[in-house]
């Protein structure tokens, strides 16, 4: 079994490697680095990022770029940054199955159902 630890240990700089084997060791490795990154990174890929909306007459739309404030760009940031994170976890083969997604959470979403299936499948 390849966990893909060496002798030396882990970084504590570097998101652990993702090469399609032992999803689950990798899976709370991830889990734990992105929380010690920042816990707002593990929060936007659990719940996805809080995009930035706007209230008109009781409606709500998504704000035009022209109109984001300082807290708008920091949210949309941190979803880059973690996006980041998981491109650079991951292997070809992973980085081809996510690279599609929007948002990190789908791309969670997508290598969870991949390498342990749906809820039913669990059962």
């Amino acid at each position: 079994m390849n966990l893909n630890v060496g002798l030396e240990g882990s970084s504590i700089t570097r998101p652990p490697f993702f090469d399609g084997s032992n999803y689950s060791f990798w899976k709370t490795r991830m889990t734990i680095f992105l929380q010690s990154l920042d816990y707002q990174l593990w929060h936007i890929v659990v719940n996805g990022p809080r995009m930035p909306t706007r209230t008109i007459e009781g409606v709500v739309s998504l704000k035009p770029e022209n109109k984001f404030n300082d807290n708008d760009f920091k949210m949309l940031q941190l979803n880059s940054k973690a996006k980041h994170v998981l491109f650079c976890a991951v292997g070809p083969n992973e980085f081809k199955r996510i690279s599609s997604c929007d948002t990190t959470k789908e791309m969670w979403d997508l290598l969870e159902v991949t390498y342990e299936g749906t809820n039913q499948v669990k059962e």
